[in-house]
């Protein structure tokens, strides 16, 4: 699955307009950058940190938390596992900074 960035809510790491590759349902570690499925907006995905594992499901984080209008788990509380689409595996765009955007 291939997504586009869009706003600030992940810089320095991810910038606006970089393309990702993403493997749906991959294990996820602590650390690692994944989409998910924005909760009460499920039409809308957002790329985030996971930064833990409860109960009900993985913390997510923006690495900027200045960032305006940035949605995460401070806002939502720790994600269902069924809105967890994959872990980003690859920035493949732009050309300058592709590698893997950990």
């Amino acid at each position: 699955m291939r997504v586009r960035v869009e706003g600030d809510s992940m810089l320095p790491r991810l910038r606006p307009g970089d393309c990702l590759w993403v493997r749906r349902g991959a294990a996820v570690r602590p650390g690692d950058l994944v989409v998910a499925r924005l909760p009460g907006e499920e039409s809308r995905l957002i790329v985030k940190r996971a930064a833990w594992r409860e109960k009900e499901g993985w913390w997510l984080e923006s690495d900027n938390q200045r960032a305006p209008g940035r949605r995460d788990s401070w806002d939502f509380g720790p994600l269902p596992d069924r809105l967890l689409v994959g872990r980003v595996v690859l920035r493949y765009w732009p050309p300058g900074r592709r590698r893997r955007p950990a």
